[in-house]
């Protein structure tokens, strides 16, 4: 039970550490792609170490599912790992309770999912009322869909063939290249598949509401991928360009008040555009995403170690 136990306690520091170290980082606000691949680095060394746990556990409680999980490895590897028919309450209830959350997250997840297909179907089928095909049209050909509103407004329908919806409001408020920075923002989200990311947080938020590391999972993505999004377009349409936009979008909604915004990450999106920081050079670009990919790496040399040990 040495190596399940190590690697909870490496899962719990994990989820405690390095959500701090990255919320007191300020380089996520320059380079939100790299912040993004970091946190999913983090939660994945954390579901890792508990998948880890959970196996090696049930490997040390059953006999069957030990040799079953060391059919394939060198002989002696599998006496390193545990005793199996002797190994103890303790190591089948942590079986048991990690495969209970393990059950629970993939239910969450796949409600998630079905969610959110069901979301996007209703709202396809209320574009198809409020903006119905001409005869002959082809659905799949549409990328822009345009829809009478007072209301200044645009956001990207995902799917098969995903639209970007704007409304006429939107239209009048928008000059020049603002429309095109919108469109090259939607297509960020669609090409980095920021819905399934966002599905994949929400669930496990919902699912373990009380796990600070999800929560602030969740909270993480919804900012950094909008972050990511405005960079995208920024690049092609320029910073001041896209913070119009967001502008003319949002003005009328009591955003840039004085008082407290209802949606006071439109009020940063402007500023960060508009203070134009640099990019950090792609040198320690490279490094943090390395060492993000490291962290997963962790629960499995950890793992891993006594087998090794044996075999040397």
């Amino acid at each position: 039970m040495m190596v399940p136990a190590v690697l909870l306690l490496l899962g719990a520091l994990t989820a405690v550490l390095a959500p701090r170290l990255l919320a007191r980082a300020t380089w996520p606000e320059r380079e939100p792609v790299v912040a993004l691949w970091a946190w999913q680095c983090v939660v994945g060394a954390v579901l890792l170490c508990l998948a880890l746990s959970m196996l090696l556990s049930a490997a040390a409680a059953w006999l069957a599912v030990r040799d079953g999980l060391f059919a394939a490895a060198p002989h002696g590897v599998a006496d390193a790992y545990g005793p199996g028919a002797s190994g103890g309450p303790w190591a089948a209830a942590t079986a048991l309770v990690l495969a209970g959350g393990a059950l629970w997250t993939g239910a969450k997840l796949a409600v998630e999912v079905l969610r959110a297909r069901a979301r996007r179907r209703a709202q396809g089928s209320e574009l198809l009322v409020r903006a119905p095909l001409m005869p002959g049209e082809d659905p799949a050909a549409s990328r822009l869909v345009v829809l009478e509103g007072a209301r200044p407004d645009a956001w990207w329908l995902p799917g098969t063939a995903p639209q970007l919806v704007v409304t006429t409001a939107a239209l009048g408020r928008l000059k020049g290249s603002q429309l095109d920075a919108v469109l090259a923002h939607e297509q960020g989200h669609a090409a980095a598949r920021h819905d399934w990311l966002l599905n994949c947080a929400r669930a496990l938020a919902g699912g373990f509401p009380r796990v600070p590391v999800f929560a602030a999972f969740e909270a993480e993505m919804h900012r950094l991928v909008e972050l990511a999004a405005d960079d995208v377009a920024s690049r092609r349409f320029g910073r001041l360009t896209v913070a119009l936009a967001l502008v003319g979008l949002n003005e009328d909604r009591g955003v840039f008040g004085p008082g407290p915004a209802p949606q006071a990450h439109v009020t940063h999106r402007v500023r960060r555009l508009l203070s134009a920081a640099p990019r950090l050079p792609a040198a320690r670009r490279l490094r943090l995403t390395a060492l993000a990919t490291l962290v997963p790496a962790v629960p499995l040399l950890v793992a891993f170690v006594p087998g090794l040990s044996t075999l040397a």
